[in-house]
């Protein structure tokens, strides 16, 4: 087993077996690599090492097939992949936000002949995941974008696993297939229960699985700590179980993104802070805009879903909750790089 950090985006990568499933071939390279965008790096200012060359490197590899929902995408080496994919004979379909649909890299996919949906509707299509060959899947907080990849904190995570590829795939095919987005969305995950090799995932879609209850869940089972990321932090509910593991005397710490903190009415940082635990805001001068847990550092939350009431009603997201310390690791130290560089 190893357990490698390299330049490339913070990369975290587990050498072990694959998930568990009878049916399941063990990959050689694991079943999971975690990936932190890194904006003080030298290569951000050209663009350059970021994560978007891991998942350019793995839509490349594709052999059959690469489906991507993602409310936003203007990253060229991402556009070059698809492109490319498709013109080998690879099936590649796209969903996107309906507001974002005239950027010129989506219009450069359009143009390639890439079947692509938008969701047309007020709330936001706002996953960000990619499928490729029906047997991984890419997901986390990053929007396909320059700012995301190089100027914001972000998270991505990679899980080689058909049954999780399964789930993804039944939840696009709502949404591309059957046009089916936001609350009109059914419940209907094939294995909302993935094993994996040192542990299980569970798997989250917004708005029809009730993220928030499960949350509040795992949050008032915490034992030892609780540590957070949120770009955006409106949930009263999960703000309330925050406080109580607080005050039962679970060690609880978070960083907010400020500009959100501060300017968002429904934000609950004043409540937290108010409550007596260590809540800090952002210090970079571009977003924080991980939406991340971490549960007595052997659990991980992650994903494109917001701590807020859109998250949870409106919008549609994708959570993941890993059950494994090694993958809690990973999340941990870019907790701690984030919060050392946060202020009180």
């Amino acid at each position: 087993m190893l357990l490698a950090l390299t330049v490339s985006g913070c990369r975290f990568a587990q050498r072990e077996s694959a998930e568990t499933a009878p049916e399941t071939d063990a990959p050689a390279t694991g079943w999971f690599e975690v990936y932190f965008t890194d904006p003080e790096d030298t290569g951000s200012c050209c663009y350059r090492r970021g994560p978007d060359q891991d998942l350019a490197i793995a839509i490349n590899d594709a052999k059959l097939s690469v489906d991507v929902a993602v409310m936003d995408l203007d990253l060229w080496s991402l556009r070059d992949a698809l492109i490319a994919a498709h013109r080998r004979g690879v099936a590649v379909r796209m969903v996107v936000e309906s507001d974002y649909l005239e950027e010129d890299e989506i219009q450069d996919i359009r143009a390639a002949g890439i079947p692509l949906l938008g969701d047309r509707r007020e709330g936001l299509m706002h996953n960000k995941f990619v499928v490729i060959d029906r047997a991984q899947v890419w997901t986390g907080s990053m929007n396909f974008t320059l700012n995301d990849a190089y100027r914001n904190h972000n998270n991505l995570v990679q899980v080689r696993s058909t049954r999780l590829a399964q789930d993804y795939t039944a939840e696009f095919e709502e949404m591309f297939v059957d046009d089916r987005f936001g609350p009109g969305s059914p419940a209907n995950t094939p294995y909302p229960l993935v094993a994996v090799d040192e542990g299980q995932i569970e798997v989250y879609f917004s708005p029809d699985d009730g993220v928030a209850r499960r949350l509040g869940e795992l949050i008032n089972g915490a034992r030892k700590s609780v540590y957070f990321m949120a770009y955006s932090f409106t949930s009263d509910e999960l703000a309330q179980a925050l406080i109580a593991r607080h005050r039962a005397g679970v060690r609880v710490e978070g960083v907010m993104e400020e500009s959100q903190a501060k300017n968002n009415l429904g934000s609950d940082y004043e409540r937290l802070l108010d409550s007596g635990m260590d809540v800090r805001l952002d210090g970079s001068p571009g977003n924080m805009h991980h939406k991340v847990l971490i549960i007595d550092e052997e659990i991980v939350v992650t994903g494109s879903y917001n701590f807020s009431r859109n998250a949870e009603e409106t919008n549609d997201e994708n959570t993941l909750v890993i059950y494994s310390p090694k993958v809690a690791a990973a999340y941990f130290v870019e907790f701690e790089r984030i919060f050392s560089q946060a202020q009180r």
